[in-house]
C-alpha cells in the first residue's frame, strides 16, 4: 500500500517499474501498490486494515468504495513483545521541569481555582462566580492562572444507584483532587440525583479552607449563592497564590494522549513522533495515558503483546469485548469511526485508524488498564478505557491525574483543556500553515524528510517540559478549555 504525500494526478509515476496512478489521488489517501483480489485482506503498517470489496488494480485509489471493515480473529500474543527495561529514572541525564509541588507531594503544571457544578442546573451559577474574577481582579494574585468554571450537562435524570452516576461522581472528584487546582468550590442545586452529601461520601471528599461546597436551594437562590461563591474564592486566593515553581524531575509528568481530526498522515508523522516523546518521558519515570478504546480496536493485539502481566492484557481484552457488546446493544458498529472528516483525510476503516492511533503510545510496556476517570497510579504506559470522542476521553484522563495533554490532528482541532494545558501536533505542513494559530508543533516535516521521527519526538518532549513549566500553549493563549469538561454519560436519561 502506498500513501500519497501530496495530491497526485492520473498517470503520475509511482516507482521505477512503470506503476502509475490510474486516477487522481488526494494527499493522505491510499494507492494500491499491486493488484488486489476481491475479498483479499488489505494491509498497512504490516497489519490488516480491511478487505477488498472488489478487484483493485495496481495504481488505483483504495478507499471506502472498494475497501471495507469486517471482523476477524487477532492473536493477542500476550507478553510476546514485553521489554525488560533497566527501570524508570535510570537514564544518564535526568530531565526536569519547573513544577508546583503541593503539600501532599503531587506536582502541578498549572495553578487554577475551580468552580465545579454537580449538575447542569447549577452550571450558570458556577459560571457567574468564575466570571467575576477577571484578569484585573486577579492582578494581585499573579501565581493564580485563573478561576475556571467546570460545568456539564448531566447530574440528574439518572439512576441514583447506577453506573452512570458513579462515573460522574468519580470524574468530578478527580477534578476536585487534581493538583492543578489550588482551590475549589463545588456548587449544586439541591434536589438533583447527584446530591452533594452523597458525592462527598462516595468519593471521600472533605470540606476545607480550599474546598467549599455550596447548595443553591440552601443558600437562598442565585444571587446569594453567587455572592457566597465569590467570597469563598476570594478567601482561597491568598493561599493559592502562595506557590512558587521549582525544579522537579520529569517523572512527575502525567500526559494524556489524544488524536482527533485524524488523516492518512497521522500514523506516519505526528502519532509515532508523539510515541517517541512518550518513550523519552517513560524512560524518565513519567506516565502517559493512552485512551479512546474504540480507536484502538483492531490494534489491541499490539498492546497486549507489550502487557507487563497477563492480567493487564486480559483486562484490556475485556474492555474490547465490553465495547463490542455496547455497540451491539445500541445498534451501532465498531466501524462507526472513522468520522466523515477522517475519511476525507484518507482513513477508511476503524482498523486503519486504530493502527495509526496506537503509535502515540510509543514502544514501552503496558503497565496498567484503568476504568474511566479512575486515578492513575502506575508509572509508564497506562491505558484508560474511554470513548473515542475527544472531550469525553480527555476529561477522563484529566480526572485520572493527567497534568498535560498532547493532541495530534491531521484535519485541525481547536481543543483546549483546563486545568491541564493542551499541546497540538499537526500531522502535515499544510494544516500547520493553515491553522498556525492553533498548532504548537508541525510534524509534517517528517514526511518532507527534513527531520526524523526521533528528532521530532525530542522536540515534542522538550515542549512538554516547557509547557509544564508554565509556557502557555496556543489553546491557552486563546483562552480555551473552560467548555471542554464532558464526562462520559452511561445509562438511560430518565
Amino acid at each position: 500500500m502506498l500513501i500519497a504525500a501530496r495530491p497526485l494526478q492520473a498517470a503520475t509515476p509511482l516507482d521505477n517499474s512503470g506503476l502509475q496512478c490510474l486516477e487522481p489521488i488526494s494527499a493522505g489517501h491510499k494507492v494500491a501498490a499491486h493488484d488486489i483480489a476481491a475479498d483479499a485482506p488489505v494491509r498497512r503498517y504490516g497489519q490488516i486494515i480491511g478487505f477488498a470489496t472488489q478487484d483493485i488494480r495496481a495504481g488505483a485509489h483504495v478507499h471506502v468504495h472498494n475497501l471495507a471493515f469486517k471482523p476477524f480473529e487477532r492473536d493477542p500474543a500476550i507478553g510476546s513483545a514485553r521489554q525488560n527495561p533497566a527501570g524508570p529514572g535510570t537514564q544518564n541525564q535526568p530531565e526536569q521541569f519547573m513544577g508546583i509541588v503541593r503539600a501532599d507531594g503531587r506536582v502541578a503544571t498549572r495553578n487554577y481555582i475551580g468552580v465545579i457544578a454537580t449538575v447542569n442546573c447549577s452550571a450558570s451559577v458556577a459560571k457567574f462566580v468564575a466570571a467575576h474574577f477577571s484578569a484585573e481582579k486577579l492582578a494581585e494574585h499573579p501565581n493564580v492562572d485563573g478561576v475556571v468554571a467546570i460545568t456539564h450537562g448531566s447530574g440528574c435524570g439518572m439512576d441514583t444507584d447506577g453506573e452512570g452516576l458513579d462515573v460522574l461522581r468519580r470524574t468530578i472528584a478527580g477534578y476536585a483532587r487534581h493538583p492543578n487546582f489550588g482551590g475549589l468550590v463545588i456548587i449544586g442545586l439541591g434536589c438533583e440525583a447527584n446530591q452533594m452529601d452523597a458525592l462527598f461520601a462516595a468519593q471521600q471528599l472533605r470540606e476545607s479552607e480550599q474546598l467549599k461546597a455550596l447548595v443553591i436551594q440552601a443558600e437562598g437562590g442565585t444571587r446569594k449563592t453567587v455572592q457566597a461563591g465569590i467570597e469563598a474564592v476570594q478567601a482561597m486566593l491568598p493561599a493559592a497564590n502562595a506557590v512558587q515553581r521549582q525544579p522537579v524531575p520529569a517523572r512527575h509528568l502525567v500526559v494524556g494522549l489524544q488524536c482527533g481530526g485524524s488523516d492518512g498522515m497521522s500514523g506516519i508523522t505526528a502519532n509515532p513522533a508523539l510515541g517517541a516523546a512518550c518513550d523519552l518521558l517513560v524512560a524518565q519515570g513519567g506516565t502517559v495515558i493512552l485512551s479512546e478504546t474504540p480507536e484502538i480496536y483492531g490494534a489491541e493485539h499490539l498492546l497486549t503483546a507489550r502487557a507487563q502481566t497477563p492480567e493487564v492484557a486480559h483486562r484490556l481484552l475485556e474492555r474490547i469485548r465490553w465495547w463490542e457488546g455496547y455497540c451491539e446493544r445500541n445498534g451501532g458498529s465498531m466501524d462507526n469511526n472513522p468520522s466523515p472528516g477522517n475519511k476525507a483525510g484518507g482513513l477508511t476503516t476503524i482498523l486503519e485508524k486504530s493502527l495509526g492511533a496506537v503509535a502515540k503510545a510509543g514502544t514501552t510496556n503496558l503497565m496498567a488498564v484503568n476504568e474511566y476517570a479512575e486515578p492513575v497510579n502506575a508509572q509508564g504506559l497506562v491505558f484508560m478505557d474511554t470513548p473515542g470522542y475527544d472531550p469525553v476521553s480527555a476529561t477522563g484522563q484529566v480526572a485520572g491525574g493527567a497534568n498535560l495533554v498532547c493532541f495530534t490532528t491531521g484535519r485541525g482541532s481547536v481543543y483546549g483543556c483546563k486545568p491541564s494545558p493542551s499541546i497540538k501536533l499537526a500531522t502535515n505542513s499544510r494544516l500547520y500553515q493553515r491553522m498556525s494559530d492553533d498548532m504548537d508543533i508541525n510534524c509534517g516535516d517528517i514526511l518532507e524528510g527534513s527531520c526524523t521521527v526521533a528528532d521530532k519526538g525530542r522536540e515534542i518532549f522538550e515542549l512538554m517540559l516547557r509547557v509544564a513549566s508554565g509556557e502557555r500553549s496556543l489553546s491557552e493563549q486563546h483562552g480555551m478549555g473552560q467548555e471542554e469538561f464532558v464526562p462520559w454519560l452511561l445509562g438511560a436519561v430518565m
